[in-house]
């Protein structure tokens, strides 16, 4: 049975203001192909409302590690009220959108994701010991690999819209 150790647990990050979704979306995407995640995009969903566009993507990007460890982030970003404004910079117009983004960000690390040791009841006991003995010390280094990525996709995100405040 996969287990799920959770490193990164509902990371929040609000804003309010102008910024580009094709572009953010282009940040993340490139983001995970320079650290080598596997994209899925699980939910994609698309309103319009009376306040504007209300848009909601999921995305479970994946690293392998080992075999027996993979890295996964899931990455929840909502907008509301996204309406597209056309902006002046530099004698140039823009066109940009206004509305609220917020986003989450879980981290975890899934190990025995493909059901190896599941097999025997003898398996069983030998994976526990194995994790608890031998594995700890590189689960603890996977750890923080995996909490290093999220704070570098935050920040990365942060930076990108304050771009626009100014």
């Amino acid at each position: 049975m996969v287990e799920k150790d959770i490193v990164v647990d509902q990371l929040r990050l609000t804003y309010d203001g102008l910024f580009s979704v094709k572009e953010l979306y282009k940040l993340i995407t490139e983001w995970l192909e320079e650290k080598g995640y596997d994209q899925k995009e699980t939910k994609n969903i698309e309103s319009i409302t009376p306040d504007g566009k209300y848009i909601e993507i999921e995305l479970l990007p994946w690293k392998k590690f080992t075999d027996y460890i993979k890295s996964m982030i899931r990455i929840r970003m909502i907008f509301s009220g996204i309406k597209e404004v056309e902006v002046e910079k530099d004698g140039i117009k823009i066109k940009l959108n206004q509305g609220k983004a917020q986003f989450v960000f879980d981290g975890y690390l899934q190990t025995d994701w493909e059901n190896r040791w599941e097999e025997k009841p003898a398996f069983i006991l030998i994976r526990t010991l194995f994790d608890k003995y031998f594995y700890s010390p590189f689960m603890t280094g996977y750890r923080g690999h995996l909490k290093d990525n999220v704070m570098d996709l935050q920040g990365r995100i942060k930076a990108f819209l304050n771009l626009y405040r100014y």
